[in-house]
């Protein structure tokens, strides 16, 4: 058995011999808790299928604990992609050995994503799992469940603030835009709440465990038109959806009262109590009176402010 990459010691001695500093922008705060690992492995294979190769993709691997136990705990192969290049020498001494596992040094964010899957076998399943930075926990969560990459599942850590986002429901004061574009997109379900003590060196927040798990809605609305109206929802969360959908569309309220009460919605109604649906069906009222209303928007004016913002 190889030596388990996520005790202190193991850690400490590791960092100390290839004379290695953390830096702090990069999010460098490595696992060293066995059960928070096994947590992940066991979300990340949930429903897989026994039939063809388990394939985990994981952004950020670090010195490779995860990785290891992605790897130990019933994964066949693991691609993990790391952009720091000094992590190179560690990972090559922790993860040498495994022949089953690829390491791409690159910014995920920048990553090929679809020229690094293209010859997985069809009846492979591919699930993503990391122990994300946090400082592109947003950006790549969204890019990866836009670009519909094959990841049946993905089980991340985030900080405790972003998972209670992401997983909220309407009415609280967690739910806001980044709520509705990742439920949008899957089922999010939080799995465990990690406290910093699991970490080396102790992060100043807590951490959470996230499985999301893709869904199709089947929602039949302009999807851009659609993350427009959720933008201008949470735009000003004190004021009601008559002004706030008003700002962001240059409509008359007379205009958006109209069309809030051709979907059943009541103006006076804030962005955070309307639900996923709610807000498919104020979208698609929208597609069917735009050519009734005083300041047209056509279709070229929505995607040309297909800029997301999930942060409220």
């Amino acid at each position: 058995m190889k030596q388990r990459l996520y005790q202190p010691r193991v850690v400490g001695d590791l960092l100390k011999r290839h004379g290695f500093a953390m830096k702090k922008g990069l999010g460098q705060n490595f696992l060293i808790d066995a059960h928070v690992l096994g947590e992940i492995v066991d979300a990340a294979l949930e429903g897989v299928s026994p039939v063809g190769e388990k394939i985990a993709v994981e952004v950020g691997p670090g010195i490779g604990t995860l990785t290891q136990a992605l790897i130990e705990g019933g994964f066949d192969r693991v691609i993990a992609i790391e952009k720091d290049r000094r992590l190179q020498p560690l990972l090559l001494e922790t993860l040498g050995e495994y022949k089953n596992i690829d390491v791409h040094y690159a910014d995920a964010l920048q990553f090929d994503f679809t020229s690094l899957l293209q010859g997985i076998a069809q009846d492979a399943t591919v699930r993503f799992a990391a122990n994300l930075p946090y400082y592109i926990t947003t950006p790549l969560l969204m890019h990866l469940l836009e670009s519909r990459f094959p990841f049946s599942h993905l089980v991340v850590m985030v900080q405790k603030e972003v998972a209670e986002r992401m997983v909220a429901k309407p009415g609280g004061k967690d739910y806001g835009a980044l709520s509705v574009a990742v439920q949008y997109y899957s089922q999010a379900k939080l799995v465990m709440i990690v406290p910093g003590t699991c970490f080396m060196p102790k992060p100043d927040v807590e951490s959470a465990v996230v499985s999301l798990q893709r869904v199709n809605h089947g929602y039949d609305c302009d999807q851009a038109m659609l993350f427009r109206v959720v933008r201008g929802a949470f735009a000003k969360r004190r004021k009601t959806l008559e002004n706030t959908l008003a700002m962001e569309f240059g409509l008359t309220k007379p205009i958006v009262r109209a069309w809030l009460e051709s979907a059943g919605i009541e103006g006076i109604r804030r962005g955070e109590t309307l639900s996923l649906d709610e807000f498919a069906v104020l979208t698609d009222r929208f597609e069917q009176f735009v050519s009734s209303f005083d300041r047209k928007v056509t279709t070229d004016e929505i995607h040309e402010s297909d800029e997301r913002q999930y942060d409220d």
